[in-house]
């Protein structure tokens, strides 16, 4: 299976610069977090790779074929979103058989046992599905294709916590049994943490982290203790955010800390869930690449 790639991506809207030269690779397997705050652009990118709206400049490349040039390709590629792709009127399995019909191999046997597994009746019509339902029923759709990308925007919209660990381990079940490429933008960060493999963070348009999870929350530290002690603890690193209470005082870190210098005994490192890290770098906006 071919990598996808995203080359120097720029798109405008009513000359408001919602990508600037957005450039990455998606491997031919693995599970991806594309993160950002409102508004960063994550939704206009999904439309992009899959070719329902065009950049301004750039190209997304399949197999280093241009998906404008290749329209066969759109079955390779899903997008999971707020738009509604079938007709109120629509029975859900339905639907379903319909889905079946465009996408050779869409997995019917997994998508019973999802519809049983989320108490979703096969019968109902889409139209008097909740906000809840109509989510799950675009879920079981996202991992049962047999598209080799598949982008989830804001995939858990809607779901309550026991609905939303149940598609987690509907996600790593249908990814075991087949690999292949899923990219998750989400709000939950904390929740997708122990997911993703690698972390894309968009932010004012351009690629603000571009790296793995694992080497990213390894190069994070927060440094406690009491404000100036700290202070000269942290003297001359990567600080991206601080703090503070009182005389006391949390200084966030990106990258190596001074080797040189002995942790005092009042003062205690930790590392940097995910979130607190995502909401640092995008007040901070310091770049991360490891490409």
């Amino acid at each position: 299976m071919s990598t996808l790639k995203v080359e120097q991506i720029s798109k405008s809207f009513h000359h408001h610069q919602i990508l600037n030269q957005v450039s990455f690779e998606l491997g031919a397997s693995g599970i991806y977090g594309l993160l950002g705050r409102n508004g960063m652009g994550k939704s206009t990118l999904f439309k992009i790779m899959t070719n329902q709206i065009f950049a301004d400049a750039g190209q997304v490349k399949f197999a280093n074929m241009d998906i404008r040039k290749q329209p066969e390709l759109a079955a390779r590629l899903f997008l999971m979103s707020e738009t509604d792709l079938y007709p109120n009127s629509m029975r859900v399995q339905q639907a379903l058989d319909w889905t079946n019909k465009f996408y050779d191999h869409f997995d019917q046997v997994f998508a019973t046992k999802l519809l049983d597994q989320f108490g979703l009746a096969p019968h109902q019509r889409i139209g008097h599905l909740s906000t809840g339902y109509r989510t799950i029923f675009k879920l079981i759709v996202a991992l049962c294709v047999p598209a080799d990308f598949i982008f989830l925007d804001e995939p858990v919209l809607g779901l309550d916590a026991n609905y939303r660990d149940l598609f987690y381990q509907a996600l790593i079940e249908s990814y075991t049994q087949r690999p292949r490429t899923f990219v998750i933008a989400t709000h939950l960060i904390g929740e997708i943490e122990h997911l993703i493999d690698h972390v894309f963070i968009l932010a004012h348009g351009e690629l603000l982290v571009n790296q793995s999870t694992e080497s990213l929350l390894e190069q994070s530290h927060a440094v406690s203790g009491p404000a100036k002690v700290v202070d000269d603890y942290t003297e001359n690193v990567r600080v991206i955010g601080s703090d503070r209470l009182g005389g006391l005082k949390v200084v966030y870190v990106l990258g190596d800390l001074d080797e040189t210098k002995i942790l005092p005994d009042v003062v205690k490192l930790e590392k940097v869930a995910l979130q607190e890290l995502f909401i640092h770098l995008t007040t901070t906006e310091v770049a991360v690449n490891d490409n």
